[in-house]
């Protein structure tokens, strides 16, 4: 997807943003836009923006159908659970009709008095990526607020601590991270375990367990990143 004309890099300073994989979309304006983006399976969230900020993105129709099967409360709570900053993001220029619209009116006062989300309505992708980006920009820029996965709202167990390590590698989501702990143990372990190890278990294989020997083993230079993740 093309951007428009005018949605341009609105900072020259590197942005960074963590994005589910799962929004190919939003990624493609997001980098469009000038962000370096991270692409994940995010656990909580379909984007974050700062240790501190997470934005989770809904098309209208998708919005009612949450309230329907009651997902929407169930991310609300888990976002809140893990982020000091909330944001829902509702895409799209009408609503899907499922729903009268004082229930409607319920859901979004629901997310913000009972959950301290904040909560937007963009007209499409582009409008989305311009809201994240900015949101990123003045967390990352002007708050000088560090970027991770994991935010620091609630005290993480032990073992969601190890999660979070090892799902921080390159192509490793929650279920993977799970299956390396439960075959190795633990975090020392997988970091060094050899290529041939790592790719038996899941569905890890050869090409992605040859990817995280080389972030375990590569040198910390900076001045050789690219600008932006494959």
């Amino acid at each position: 997807m093309k951007a428009k004309e005018h949605h341009k890099p609105i900072h020259s300073a590197q942005v960074e943003i963590y994005a589910d994989e799962r929004e190919p979309d939003t990624i493609r304006a997001l980098s469009d836009l000038g962000a370096v983006v991270h692409k994940k399976t995010l656990n909580v969230a379909d984007f974050v923006l700062s240790e501190r900020t997470a934005a989770e993105r809904k098309t209208r129709q998708d919005f009612e159908q949450s309230v329907f099967d009651g997902r929407l409360f169930d991310q609300a709570k888990r976002l809140t659970e893990t982020y000091e900053r909330v944001v829902f993001i509702i895409e799209g220029s009408e609503d899907a009709g499922r729903m009268h619209r004082n229930a409607l009116l319920g859901a979004y006062s629901s997310l913000i008095t009972d959950y301290g989300a904040s909560l937007f309505f963009t007209h499409d992708t582009e409008s989305t990526a311009e809201l994240l980006f900015a949101i990123a920009k003045h967390e990352q820029l002007a708050k000088k607020q560090a970027l991770r996965v994991y935010g620091r709202r609630k005290a993480l167990t032990l073992s969601d601590q190890q999660k979070g390590i090892i799902e921080s590698l390159p192509n490793v989501g929650p279920k993977l991270a799970s299956e390396l702990l439960d075959y190795f143990g633990n975090v020392e372990n997988i970091m060094t375990a050899p290529e041939s190890e790592l790719a038996q278990v899941g569905r890890l294989g050869e090409k992605r367990a040859k990817s995280l020997r080389k972030v375990i083993l590569a040198l910390y230079d900076p001045k050789k990143d690219t600008k932006a993740e494959e």
